[in-house]
């Protein structure tokens, strides 16, 4: 499971959301637990409707952020206990003291326990706005 996502406000309502891009136009993919008007049941609990990103009063770039070892982290995915988290403090000799594996050039990752993480939190960025 990704920690980075969309979200979009359709009908007055917020939802988890994807980009989609057809035919030029841009369209977001809401997902809601719950059956509602036009969703259609995709899995058990996961239900999907496809609206134009106009439409959306909202849209919003989500991701998760948190601490480890007093340094700044993305947390990328998350596995069962563990969460793989990636160094944002631009500071390659940081990175290395703190024993990150290099994954590409800037870029510095790491599994850890999620008990181990601090000041975890949300950063949601707006990127349409009514």
């Amino acid at each position: 499971m990704t920690q980075t996502t969309y979200r979009a406000r359709w009908a007055g309502t917020d939802y988890e959301a994807a980009p989609d891009l057809v035919d030029g136009r841009l369209w977001m993919r809401l997902y809601g637990a719950a059956p509602a008007e036009g969703f259609e049941r995709i899995a058990p609990g996961r239900f999907v409707r496809t609206v134009p990103a106009a439409d959306c009063s909202a849209i919003w770039h989500v991701t998760v952020v948190c601490e480890w070892q007093g340094a700044p982290f993305l947390v990328h995915t998350t596995r069962e206990t563990q969460l793989l988290i990636e160094y944002t403090g631009g500071d390659v000799l940081q990175a290395m003291s703190l024993g990150v594996e290099r994954v590409e050039r800037g870029v510095y990752r790491l599994w850890v326990r999620r008990d181990e993480v601090t000041a975890m939190s949300e950063k949601a960025v707006s990127i349409r706005r009514m």
